[in-house]
């Protein structure tokens, strides 16, 4: 089997997204994806990757990850490691259907038949049309949304309503919930202080949980990167008596001695990093003993091959691991595959808003969310694809290297 032809989907209502597609002399097409400044992945696959990839078998899936893994780039979440990552899980969907199996039964089979979800609580517009994600900016549905409006506008939930968003996601089964009500005043202040009258604000919605629903719920506290060490160190001593379940990337991942001071200043484990990439990042946060939660994106940590020798790296370090999902509708099937097969992996991250509107505009499949848990698309490899008539669409631009 050969690799005859490389080819890239991006869909202007959703610039974020780049879609690959490797397609064979055999017929079978391996689907891949990634998340933000698609533009520039795209450009990367078609000038590095396909007269790399053009005639090579694409079932040596590790070769071609060590193949595409060239002079820069090699170790960070930038275009290259994620267009990386899209044509790895597109390998990988390619080597299941081959096989005729799922992809989690190609990463070593289940260990568990389905995996507890929390929700991101992000809502139907979010980093759907922009990269902003600040509550300001996104507290109510986007132009490109307004088809979609639902129960789901999470994020204007939190916002204002938490006690009733929790309330709501404990009715379905849902027993997490993650939130970001400190992202305005970072803003604000470049995230070198944050003033006690904006903190006491920003503690409002987990005041509003716990009174709520009190300890039926866990909240996991997103920071995005945006503090620096006191400020973020502050923030986490004001949090403790709202228990959350982590603190997630309190500040940037390019000072490790940093974030040790601040795992080491709290009782709350510490949750890293969807924003680093491959083992070798990963090996040195683990060495650190940084944090108590490693989070990583398959779809942007090197793809399917990486994030499998990255949960099994936190494993040997008695440390739990999950993969991020607030990007695509294939990523998250490709995080589910991997949950299930992956014995640390205490729960999996979803979107609800994404995955009750837009990613149902994209993909044939998703992996069925019911009471509190996922379970893995079935079907050979991912098990899903995109939908017949996407590629019909007036603003889809592809391009193919043959």
């Amino acid at each position: 089997m050969k690799i005859t032809e490389v080819e890239t989907i991006l869909i202007d209502e959703f610039p974020n997204l780049v879609y690959v597609r490797l397609h064979t002399d055999e017929g079978i097409i391996g689907l891949g994806e990634t998340f933000f400044t698609a533009e520039a992945v795209k450009a990367w696959i078609h000038s590095m990757a396909a007269p790399y990839l053009l005639g090579k078998d694409p079932l040596r899936i590790e070769q071609h990850w060590h193949g595409l893994n060239g002079f820069v780039g090699f170790n960070s979440t930038g275009v290259e490691m994620r267009a990386r990552s899209a044509i790895d899980v597109a390998l990988w969907d390619i080597l299941g259907q081959v096989c005729r199996q799922p992809l989690y039964q190609l990463l070593g089979g289940i260990v568990r038949e389905r995996v507890p979800v929390y929700n991101t609580c992000a809502g139907y517009g979010y980093v759907r049309k922009s990269l902003e994600r600040y509550i300001e900016k996104n507290s109510t549905p986007g132009p490109h949304a307004a088809e979609n409006i639902g129960p789901y506008e999470d994020l204007e939930a939190f916002t204002h309503r938490a006690g009733e968003l929790a309330q709501s996601l404990l009715a379905e089964g849902i027993r997490g919930m993650k939130i970001w009500p400190f992202d305005p005043f970072a803003e604000t202040s470049g995230g070198h202080s944050i003033s006690a009258q904006d903190l006491k604000t920003a503690l409002q919605p987990f005041e509003k949980i716990r009174a709520a629903v009190g300890d039926q719920i866990e909240i996991m506290v997103e920071l995005h990167s945006m503090w620096d060490l006191p400020t973020a160190m502050k923030i986490a001593r004001a949090l403790e008596p709202y228990e959350p379940a982590w603190y997630e990337d309190p500040v940037k991942m390019d000072d490790l001695g940093a974030l040790v001071r601040f795992s080491e200043a709290t009782r709350i484990p510490t949750a890293a990093s969807e924003t680093l990439a491959t083992r070798w990042s990963f090996r040195e946060l683990l060495e650190r003993r940084a944090a108590g939660m490693i989070i990583y994106d398959p779809t942007w940590v090197g793809g399917i091959s990486e994030g499998k020798k990255i949960a099994a790296m936190a494993e040997a370090y008695q440390l739990p691991a999950t993969p991020h999902d607030c990007v695509g509708p294939v990523s998250f099937a490709v995080a589910v595959h991997i949950s299930v097969s992956t014995p640390n992996t205490p729960i999996q991250e979803f979107v609800r808003a994404f995955y009750t509107s837009w990613y149902r505009e994209l993909v044939t499949e998703l992996p069925k969310v019911s009471n509190g848990f996922v379970e893995p698309l079935t079907a050979p490899g991912l098990g899903t694809q995109l939908l017949p008539g996407l590629l019909d669409r007036a603003d889809v631009r592809r391009r193919c290297s043959r």
